[in-house]
């Protein structure tokens, strides 16, 4: 953040004169132990899914502030500065959510959506690609969650109408979000978090991430491919295809657009909010100005109920976002992250691919067990304290982000893309996907993409191919 106050100063020493400027002296072992075991416990509250995960970190926060305030690490107005630091992400969370909210009432993207299976003429495999594509755009212009939506609902449509069976199209639209995820600076959550704290430039993310995106796009299409080969008619004659065709015309695109004028207005905010991401640096504001103010034309255009809009904010990970940054923000006070930061720079010696893949696997893997918000809030400040130690800090940050994305997909609820996708086959299809059977192909795929983007870091790092922070 401090880079756009002092321009002449390289990144990672500014970062380094502030680190050393304002990080306390370690806390005894007791007061790490015990805010480490904190966090560990608000993990385990967030993966066991008993209460809602905002429960769990709340709770994890107040247990932080009263243990911080008790043992005298922290005083009470520390717990502000450890929000105030993240306010940006808010701005970006709640500006695109309202964004979305009215481009997406505008009918917008099921229109989009019709028009490209009226194209693909309805055959299996031209579906199936059609979904996967669409999947991995969809989730790039306007994150996961509201991607998903629309995708799964596309999915139930079609398949009921062409008698296909939901469960491989679903999975694949689930697989293929968090390809999608990578692709943009807003994509996703944990690339705004890490983006920010990083301080990356819209335009590196196309430079870096979006063509590992699509390698781990076409990675998932051609492994499901092969592991649904038996659940999809994808050799279809021509007089099946004719039928399917002639029932594919029959769709109206416009069915759910209620006034053309707001869809037509909403696409060209949508649009100039996504340039405005790109050259946000160059304009000299940050991704939270761009995004609110896409969300104020949005609903100075098409906000018939601006109250609604705003209530589409997902406010309840706004407040995960805050609780989790105060725990986090304890546990960096103790010094237990530069502690943790020093074992891992020991046990991966002189060797940058060690380190990486040691950075990557366990972001891919807590990632898939937990949830890649809190597993990326917590190695932020980790890769921090490692590029303060002389660690070059380009590898890592891309590392993290690559395989804090794609950790989704080694399990049911490592992604909120999956959630959604299994929650609207047991509603739709009465269909319920196990824990092995996900495994079997989630799991697989998120191993060959994990170990594909280790090594197209290191193979990006060693020609110069990664801008310099």
């Amino acid at each position: 953040m401090f880079g756009w106050f002092v321009p002449v100063m390289p990144l990672p020493l500014a970062a380094s004169v502030e680190a050393a400027a304002t990080t306390p002296a370690a806390a005894p072992a007791w007061m790490m132990l015990a805010m480490t075991a904190v966090m560990a416990a608000t993990y385990v509250g967030v993966a066991a899914e008993r209460f809602h995960k905002t429960v769990a970190a709340l709770a994890g926060a107040l247990a932080a502030v009263v243990l911080g305030i008790a043992g005298g690490l922290i005083e009470y107005p520390a717990v502000y500065e450890f929000v105030a630091e993240e306010l940006n992400l808010f701005g970006v969370i709640i500006g695109t959510g309202i964004l979305v909210d009215v481009v997406g009432k505008s009918g917008l993207f099921h229109w989009i959506g019709m028009h490209v299976v009226r194209l693909t003429g309805g055959g299996a495999t031209a579906l199936f690609v059609a979904f996967c594509l669409m999947t991995f755009v969809f989730t790039s212009l306007l994150t996961i969650v509201p991607a998903m939506l629309i995708m799964s609902s596309l999915v139930v449509v079609i398949c009921r109408a062409l008698n296909y069976p939901m469960t491989p199209m679903m999975l694949a639209v689930a697989i293929c979000a968090n390809s999608g995820a990578l692709a943009t600076f807003a994509s996703g959550l944990p690339n705004i978090m890490i983006g920010t704290a990083a301080e990356i430039p819209y335009v590196h993310f196309l430079m870096v991430s979006l063509p590992y995106a699509v390698i781990s796009l076409v990675i998932a299409m051609v492994m499901m491919r092969g592991l649904f080969y038996t659940q999809l008619p994808w050799k279809q004659g021509q007089s099946e295809r004719v039928l399917i065709r002639q029932h594919i015309e029959t769709f109206n695109p416009s069915a759910m657009v209620s006034d053309r004028g707001v869809l037509i207005r909403g696409a060209v905010i949508l649009l100039l909010t996504v340039l405005g991401f790109v050259f946000s640096g160059p304009l000299g504001v940050g991704m939270d100005f761009i995004a609110l103010a896409g969300a104020t034309a949005a609903l100075l255009v098409g906000g018939r109920d601006v109250e609604a809009a705003i209530n589409k904010v997902n406010w309840t990970v706004i407040m995960f976002f805050a609780a989790l940054f105060v725990i986090i923000g304890c546990v960096k006070r103790t010094g237990a992250l530069d502690a943790a930061a020093g074992g891992v720079l020991e046990a991966a010696g002189d060797d940058s691919a060690v380190l990486l893949s040691l950075l990557g696997g366990f972001s891919a893997v807590a990632s898939s067990i937990v949830d890649n918000i809190p597993v990326a809030a917590t190695l932020i400040p980790m890769v921090q304290n490692l590029t303060g130690q002389g660690v070059a800090a380009e590898p890592l940050w891309w590392t993290l982000i690559l395989c804090c994305n794609l950790g989704g997909n080694g399990t049911p609820i490592g992604s909120i893309s999956c959630v959604i996708a299994l929650y609207a086959l047991k509603r739709e299809a009465d269909v319920h996907i196990s824990w092995t059977r996900f495994l079997s192909v989630g799991g697989l795929i998120m191993l060959v993409q994990v170990v594909g983007a280790i090594v197209y870091v290191q193979w990006m790092d060693a020609r110069g191919l990664i801008p310099d922070l």
